[in-house]
């Protein structure tokens, strides 16, 4: 499944890319006000949320039929977010990278463009449609190509969660300088779920970076766990989306 997603990942930069160079995304990233602060935003003495919008998975299929992203931002704002997550990958998730700047429209959160990143093009499209961070996989780049796109973020004003999955990937994204690691409890190969694992890497994380712990989190029971093993903040996506009133949801979250 990674390699499947970072296949199309690598097909929507190379579409994209003809309609919109980068010499043209540039113009626009520099006429963007400065970027918002998402390390900050997430740290406090109550665990933070990272709010998601997309409209589909892989796995489950179409979560919102009638999808407005802005909106869908705001009601999270409304609800407590500390920053707002948007999947802007096509094939997959029923994204795009103007969804960025519909959300940008509607909150005053940072936004964290969540997507399988493999190429500078990516990066500009992100911050030219409002974005202040995006999400670097280390499964999805060699230790070389993440070091390349994190210093292409920062070179744009760009903050990057750095996803890791196993001890070994927490090395190599500190090694990278990481400042926000993620940890996905989702195995991006079996699509197994496994909530120990954010428990489990913990100590290995400087308390000098932030650490945000992702997938899986449904309810405040699992919040909880997430904040009593020392974790920032929790990203949630699906729990939110599939529900009926996502701003009191995400409040339940707020533990």
């Amino acid at each position: 499944m990674l390699r499947r997603l970072v296949a199309e990942a690598e097909v929507e930069v190379a579409r994209r890319r003809a309609r919109e160079p980068e010499a043209v995304l540039a113009v626009k990233a520099a006429s963007q006000p400065g970027t918002l602060d998402l390390a900050a935003a997430l740290r406090g003495r109550r665990l933070r949320v990272i709010a998601e919008c997309k409209a589909s998975t892989p796995l489950l299929g179409v979560l919102a039929p009638n999808y407005r992203p802005g909106r869908c931002a705001a009601a999270y704002q409304a609800g407590g977010a500390a920053a707002i997550s948007v999947l802007c990958q096509e094939t997959s998730f029923g994204g795009s990278p103007e969804h960025l700047a519909a959300v940008r429209s509607e909150v005053t959160l940072p936004i964290l463009r969540k997507d399988f990143i493999v190429s500078e093009h990516q990066l500009l499209e992100a911050r030219a449609q409002g974005a202040d961070a995006v999400l670097l996989i280390v499964a999805a780049l060699t230790p070389l190509r993440l070091g390349e796109l994190l210093a292409s973020s920062r070179r744009l004003g760009l903050q990057a969660l750095i996803e890791v999955h196993s001890a070994a990937e927490v090395e190599t994204a500190l090694s990278a300088g990481a400042a926000l690691v993620g940890v996905n409890h989702r195995d991006l190969t079996t699509f197994q779920v496994d909530l120990g694992l954010s428990e489990r890497l913990r100590p290995l994380v400087p308390d000098s970076v932030v650490l945000v712990a992702e997938s899986g989190i449904h309810d405040a029971a699992a919040a909880r766990r997430m904040r009593h093993a020392g974790v920032d903040a929790i990203l949630v996506g699906e729990a939110l989306m599939r529900a009926a009133d996502p701003a009191q949801k995400l409040r339940e979250l707020c533990v």
